[in-house]
C-alpha cells in the first residue's frame, strides 16, 4: 500500500465517525479542562459514595465534617493514581476512581466482637478522665493498615510480571464476559440515583442520545491559535465531543430552575426532593478552602491476618476486574491491546497508588473505571493528555476544599442517567468482543452463557445468603465470601477456568485473530515506522518479562 493510500486510509476512517483524538495525539490545549472535566464529572458519584459507606463501617456516619474530610482524600488519591497509570502504569486512557468493592472485607472486619465500640472503649487509655483515642480512628488505623499490606502485594504482582505471565491464559472468552457484566451489574448502581426522579434521569439520557448520534456532525467555529494562522476560528464537532458535559450542564440548570420556582419538593421525604440543587449546598459553604492529607494523620497502621486476607481477596478480584478494563479501554480508544508489560506496569502503579492512599487514611483501593471507559466511546476523545489533565481536577479538587464541594451538589438523577448510557457502551464494548471467536461452536456459546450466568446471578445470592459459607474458618470464609461477591472475577474466572479446560482449536476459541490483534493487526504494517516499533517490541519481548522497568517502544 502507498503512502498515498494510507493517508486515504486514514482520512476515510476518521470519517466514519472512528476515535477523532487517539491515545499520543492531543486536542487544542484550551480544550484539555474542558475534556478532561467531563472525564473527572463521570467518577465523580463513585467517589462520592464511597466516603458514605465508609463512614458508615467507622460509626461516624453522623459527623458530615469526617465524611468531608473521607471525600477530600478520596479525590486526592484518585486524581494522584490517575496521574500515575496515564504517565507510568498501563498509559492508557484510564481514570482511577475509588474501589467499592473494599466496603465488603470492611464489614466483615468490623462484625468482629474485638472492633466493638466497647470492646474498642476498653483499650483505650484515659488521662484525667479523658480517652486519649477515639473507636472510629482505631477501626480506621486497621484498614489502612491492611489496605496498604495488600496493595503492596498486588505492586509485588505487577513488578514481578506474574500478571503478564498469565495472560497467556486469558482470550476472548475470558474478556467478553468479564467486561459485559461489569456494565451489566455496575449498571443497577444506577438505578437509585435515577429513582429520585426518572424525569431529570432520562432528561440527561436523551440530550446525552442527541448530541452523541444525532448531531455529532454539527461543527460549530471556536477561537483557536496556530503559529502559521495565528487567532482564527475553527469549526469544532463540539456535541461529539463533549455529550457529558453538555448534557449534565443543560439538566444541572433545568434543576436549578425547578429548584428556585419550587417546582421541586423541598420536603425531603416526598419523591424528587434529591433532584434540587440546594439538598447538599451547605457542603459548598461548610467546606474549608485548603486540605492537605498528610501521611499517617490519624496515627500508625495497625495489620491483622483476618484483615490481611480479607483486603487480599478484593485485590485479586480488582485485579482481574482492573485487567479486563485494560483490554476495553484499548478497544474502545482503537489502539492495540494492552500487551503484558503495559498490564504488569498497570497492575503495579495500582499497588503503588493505592498503598499511598492508605498511608493518608484512603481506605479504598484506587482501580479503573468502567463509566470512563465508556464515556470514550461516546465522545471519541481517547487522548491521555486529557486524561492527565482530569487526574489533576482531581487534586485540585481534593485539595481545594470548595471544588470538591462542587461535585457533591450535582443532583443525583443527572448522574444516574448519563451513566445509564455509559455503563451501556461498557456492556456494547464487551459483546463486540466475541467477534474473535467462531460464534457458531455450542462450545463458545455454552462458555459465554454459563460465564455471564454466573457472573450476575453467584453474587446476587451472596447478597442474600451471606452467612451460607461456613468451611470452619473464618479466614478462609471471608475470602470465599468477597470473591464470590465480585461478578467480574466470578465471570471472569468462570470464562478463563472453562475456555483452557474445554477441547477446542485456536481458531475456534478465536485466539488466533485475538494474538494477531496484540501483534499490531490494528496497525498499519506497512507504514515503515509502525513496523519498526511491532518487531522492536517483540525483539525486546523475548528478552525479558520484566519489560514494565523498560522505555516504551509502542504507545503503551
Amino acid at each position: 500500500m502507498s503512502d498515498n493510500n494510507v493517508v486515504e486510509d486514514e482520512a476515510g476512517r476518521r470519517g466514519r465517525n472512528r476515535i477523532q483524538y487517539s491515545v499520543d495525539e492531543a486536542p487544542f490545549p484550551l480544550l484539555w479542562p474542558v475534556l478532561g472535566l467531563q472525564q473527572s464529572l463521570l467518577c465523580v458519584a463513585g467517589i462520592i459514595s464511597a466516603p458514605i459507606f465508609i463512614a458508615t463501617q467507622l460509626g461516624v456516619s453522623d459527623q458530615p465534617e469526617i465524611r468531608r474530610q473521607l471525600l477530600s482524600i478520596g479525590l486526592f488519591t484518585c486524581g494522584v493514581a490517575t496521574i500515575l497509570q496515564n504517565l507510568i502504569g498501563c498509559r492508557l486512557p484510564i481514570i482511577q476512581g475509588a474501589n467499592t468493592s473494599f466496603i465488603a472485607p470492611m464489614a466483615a472486619i468490623f462484625s468482629l466482637a474485638k472492633w466493638s465500640d466497647e470492646s474498642l472503649l476498653k483499650e483505650i487509655p484515659v488521662v484525667n478522665g479523658t480517652a486519649t483515642d477515639e473507636p472510629w480512628k482505631m477501626r480506621m488505623r486497621e484498614i489502612q493498615g491492611n489496605l496498604m499490606l495488600a496493595s503492596t502485594t498486588q505492586f509485588v504482582l505487577g513488578a514481578t510480571g506474574l500478571i503478564g505471565f498469565f495472560l497467556k491464559f486469558i482470550g476472548p472468552l475470558t474478556v467478553a464476559p468479564t467486561i459485559t457484566v461489569i456494565g451489566l451489574y455496575i449498571g443497577q448502581f444506577a438505578i437509585p440515583l435515577c429513582a429520585q426522579h426518572w424525569g431529570i434521569a432520562f432528561l440527561s439520557l436523551a440530550l446525552m442520545i442527541i448530541f452523541a448520534l444525532f448531531m455529532t456532525n454539527i461543527r460549530l467555529p471556536l477561537p483557536t491559535y496556530s503559529s502559521r494562522d495565528g487567532c482564527h476560528a475553527s469549526r469544532t464537532p463540539i456535541f461529539q465531543l463533549l455529550p457529558v458535559l453538555i448534557s449534565v450542564g443543560l439538566a444541572w440548570f433545568l434543576s436549578f430552575v425547578l429548584t428556585v420556582t419550587d417546582v421541586l419538593p423541598s420536603n425531603s421525604t416526598q419523591p424528587g426532593h434529591m433532584a434540587r440543587t440546594d439538598v447538599r449546598i451547605s457542603a459548598l459553604y461548610d467546606s474549608p478552602w485548603f486540605y492537605f492529607p498528610l501521611p499517617f494523620q490519624f496515627g500508625m497502621p495497625t495489620v491483622s491476618a483476618a484483615g490481611y486476607v480479607g483486603m487480599l481477596a478484593a485485590t485479586i478480584a480488582s485485579t482481574i476486574e482492573s485487567t479486563g478494563d485494560y483490554f476495553a479501554a484499548a478497544r474502545v480508544a482503537e489502539v492495540t491491546p494492552p500487551p503484558p508489560h503495559a498490564v504488569n506496569r498497570g497492575i503495579a502503579m495500582e499497588g503503588f497508588s493505592s498503598t499511598i492512599g492508605g498511608m493518608i487514611g484512603g481506605l479504598c483501593a484506587s482501580t479503573s473505571y468502567s463509566e470512563n471507559i465508556g464515556a470514550i466511546a461516546v465522545t471519541k476523545v481517547a487522548s491521555r493528555k486529557v486524561f492527565v489533565v482530569a487526574g489533576i481536577l482531581l487534586v485540585l479538587a481534593g485539595v481545594i476544599g470548595k471544588i470538591g464541594a462542587v461535585f457533591t451538589i450535582i443532583p443525583d438523577p443527572i448522574i444516574g442517567g448519563v451513566n445509564l448510557i455509559t455503563l451501556g457502551m461498557v456492556t456494547a464494548v464487551g459483546v463486540s468482543t466475541l467477534q474473535f471467536i467462531d460464534l457458531r461452536s455450542t462450545r463458545n456459546l455454552m462458555i459465554i452463557g454459563t460465564s455471564t450466568m454466573l457472573g450476575l446471578k453467584i453474587p446476587d445470592w451472596m447478597a442474600s445468603n451471606s452467612q451460607a459459607i461456613n468451611t470452619g474458618s473464618a479466614d478462609f470464609d471471608q475470602v470465599l465470601t468477597v470473591l464470590l461477591s465480585t461478578p467480574m472475577f466470578v465471570a471472569g474466572f468462570t470464562g478463563c477456568f472453562l475456555d483452557n479446560l474445554v477441547p477446542g482449536t485456536e481458531e475456534e476459541r478465536g485466539i488466533e485473530k485475538w494474538r494477531q490483534n496484540m501483534e499490531g493487526v490494528w496497525c498499519n504494517l506497512h507504514n515503515r515506522r509502525t513496523y519498526i516499533r511491532v518487531s522492536l517490541y517483540h525483539s525486546i519481548h523475548q528478552k525479558s518479562q520484566m519489560l514494565w522497568l523498560l522505555p516504551n517502544v509502542t504507545h503503551l
